[in-house]
């Protein structure tokens, strides 16, 4: 059970945060990336609007997880836009509670952050240790 890579996508479809955590999945060019997030951008906005209405005040429904040949994708939507997807070994358990720990450590080290842009790339030293000891015990 291992998450390889971990992706936050802005509510307007831009990469802002790429990382791998593992050589399992073939290394991609940055630009290879940036398309495949758009991509997921489009498809979890296609499939959102195909979803029942969702309740008042909740999230809209929408793509939350693929498959692939031995690794899978799960994509966590914020209240915001932003979605957080990691990719993980097919039997990965507990994605949900993981990526709202992710979204923990991005509320408090990189939105509270005075310095930070909103929508723009994330580099926060802070979210990088945080993140990187989150997905080191979750991959242990």
């Amino acid at each position: 059970m291992t998450i390889h890579a971990l992706w936050v996508i802005n509510k307007a479809g831009g990469l802002v945060f790429n990382r791998s955590y593992t050589d399992t999945l073939p290394p991609l060019p940055l630009n290879t990336v940036l398309i495949l997030a758009g991509t997921l951008h489009g498809i979890h906005a296609i499939t959102a609007r195909l979803a029942p209405a969702p309740a008042p005040g909740s999230v809209p429904a929408g793509l939350t997880s693929f498959e692939a040949e031995g690794w899978g994708g799960h994509v966590f939507l914020t209240p915001t836009g932003t979605k957080f997807v990691a990719l993980h070994s097919l039997n990965q358990q507990g994605l949900d509670e993981t990526l709202r720990r992710v979204y923990e450590i991005y509320s408090d080290a990189v939105m509270k952050n005075p310095f930070h842009t909103p929508e723009m790339p994330i580099n926060s030293a802070l979210f990088d240790q945080r993140l990187s000891k989150l997905i080191a015990g979750v991959n242990a």
